[in-house]
């Protein structure tokens, strides 16, 4: 229809995963649901009395907006990066409604409509929304696959054209698990400088990690290149409810400072974020280990059954990750990634993702082993619910 944006131009129809599902819900049939990245429904233990009390705080009822989101508010995002190791200026920290509004935030402050902005492949689809509402053009540069996950620094860097603006990193990656590693933070580094771009880093499951020997490489605190580090609740307390982001900016002073200037007048004419959430996730901020810890308790839980269910297995296997809260499976079963998914579904009621979901390319992990497809699976279902859904899954790709 022509009276609609061009922006808003998506496929509207259901596919054929979807219209399976639809189906199997309808006729009240019982599925294993091993993509659910929602942690409200997964059976963590949220201390509900802590979590509301703030809310009946007298000064929820009084509005005092501030372009760049309550001070106080800021001031407790600074301490809980300075427990980190981090040292941070409130003044250089922007809060959102989500990690989504904080990267519209920064692509209209970086780009005019039609220039480009380079992301990594595979990742997120929800990049290619944001792209078309904020009328940019998607580049993208690949991640390749040997023993684990890595950018292809060459490859990132011929993806850069003139009208590139800005070069988005999620550390861990979603959905391949991979942290940045300090070779390619330099390579990432030099490339924004020459070429005048700026770096966006979402560290949303930044503190998510399969192992304890030894931190991950954060950007918070990069200031050789124009650089946000965005972060949120949703994933850092599993409190995707209560609806707060922020963008830290980092930089050379001079960049940085006129970055905040225009940030500011952005995020002035929006004012999305609610006074209520502000000012309890000041409190909030306290319930860290308790709400982030089982999240992180479940998600190496899962992932170690899921190494030891697929360790052996010759026409499927577990690509290897540092953290995040999903996992990567390859097949070399033959036929398509959406035969297989509406296979599990029709026949053993488990839902997966497939791999062409998050943009997967087999001809990138091909230097170790044969991969016609992938899976994605999340990490957060509970023990019981990931482990049948598990067993029904491998049973199926050793009979394939």
């Amino acid at each position: 229809m022509t009276m609609f944006s061009q922006r808003t131009h998506w496929p509207l129809s259901s596919n054929r995963i979807t219209q399976t599902l639809d189906a199997l819900r309808r006729d009240r049939v019982e599925v294993i649901d091993l993509t659910e990245s929602n942690p409200t429904r997964c059976g963590f233990r949220y201390p509900a009395r802590k979590i509301l009390r703030p809310f009946t705080a007298k000064g929820n009822l009084f509005y005092n907006p501030q372009s760049q989101g309550a001070w106080h508010t800021r001031e407790a995002v600074c301490r809980y990066y300075k427990n980190q190791g981090h040292t941070l200026s409130a003044q250089r920290v922007f809060l959102t409604a989500s990690t989504s509004e904080a990267y519209s935030y920064i692509f209209q402050l970086l780009s005019d409509p039609g220039q480009e902005i380079l992301f990594p492949q595979p990742s997120y689809p929800l990049f290619q929304f944001l792209g078309d509402l904020n009328s940019i053009i998607l580049r993208y540069y690949p991640l390749v696959y040997t023993d684990s996950w890595r950018i292809d620094i060459q490859a990132m860097e011929d993806a850069v054209g003139p009208q590139a603006r800005a070069i988005v990193l999620v550390n861990p990656n979603n959905p391949t698990g991979s942290f940045i590693n300090q070779d390619e933070l330099g390579a990432l580094n030099r490339l924004c400088r020459q070429r005048n771009m700026a770096l966006i880093c979402d560290e949303v499951f930044n503190e998510f990690t399969f192992v304890d020997d030894k931190p991950p490489l954060s950007l918070v605190g990069c200031d050789t290149a124009l650089t946000f580090i965005l972060g949120g609740l949703s994933k850092t307390l599993g409190l995707p409810q209560m609806k707060l982001g922020w963008i830290i900016v980092n930089g050379p002073a001079e960049l940085a400072d006129a970055a905040c200037q225009r940030l500011e007048v952005i995020a002035d004419t929006y004012l999305s974020v609610n006074t209520p959430v502000q000012n309890a996730a000041v409190s909030w901020f306290c319930l860290k280990e308790e709400l982030q810890g089982q999240i992180r308790q479940r998600i190496r839980g899962n992932w170690k059954f899921l190494r030891d269910a697929m360790h052996g297995a010759v026409h499927y296997g577990l690509l290897n990750a540092e953290g995040g809260w999903y996992a990567v499976m390859r097949t070399a079963t033959g036929g398509c990634e959406e035969d297989l998914v509406c296979t599990l579904l029709e026949k053993d009621h488990v839902y997966v993702h497939p791999g062409y979901f998050f943009d997967f390319d087999p001809s990138r992990v091909r230097r170790v082993f044969k991969a016609e497809g992938f899976l994605v699976v999340s990490l957060l279902p509970r023990p019981p619910v990931f482990q049948e859904g598990i067993a029904r899954l491998t049973d199926r790709l050793a009979t394939r």
